[in-house]
């Protein structure tokens, strides 16, 4: 099974402001930049609580066409969706991968703050595409956090964009 991250952040780091607002990411993504691409190959989406919630707040359900599976130790109401394939599991990254690799997810796409951070902790990422917007924020939600050990990374390319975006692709 494959997990990937595909995360924008300010060049400072920061996936969304304090208050969650993620105002400073270009609209809609801003111009192509391998997003479409990448989420075709994806089967199964894994967010965090917060991340749904944040996610219920876009004016349409962007998942209709994935698996969507929110991490929470805590019960999740699911009910504003309404489309799509959504469900709840509670576990550790290795227990959640176990869990999808026995329905037969092939390609996992890790998305949210903490959630990101323990599926890297745990050394379950293969592949980590961070899109830098131009912009500094100066504090906000951080992509990493705290790390048990270094996670060594192997630079699969970088690509620049005409608006200002840089993005750099690793393989762990």
């Amino acid at each position: 099974m494959k997990i990937s991250v595909f995360v924008g952040t300010s060049v400072d780091g920061f996936i969304a402001r304090t208050n969650d607002d993620l105002d400073f990411l270009p609209e809609g993504g801003g111009e192509p930049h391998g997003f479409d691409e990448f989420y075709a190959s994806v089967d199964v989406v894994v967010i965090g609580r917060k991340t749904y919630e944040k996610v219920l707040t876009f004016e349409a359900w962007p998942y209709d066409d994935k698996r969507v599976v929110v991490l929470s130790s805590r019960p999740v109401d699911l009910s504003a969706v309404t489309s799509g394939s959504i469900e709840h599991m509670n576990g550790t990254p290795e227990e959640i991968v176990a869990r999808l690799a026995a329905t037969g997810a092939e390609h996992l796409y890790i998305d949210g703050g903490i959630t990101i951070q323990r599926f890297l902790s745990a050394g379950l990422v293969q592949e980590l595409t961070i899109t830098h917007v131009p912009v500094l924020i100066g504090e906000g939600i951080p992509l990493f956090g705290s790390l048990p050990h270094d996670i060594k990374l192997e630079h699969v390319a970088t690509r620049t964009f005409a608006s200002g975006l840089v993005q750099s692709t690793y393989s762990l």
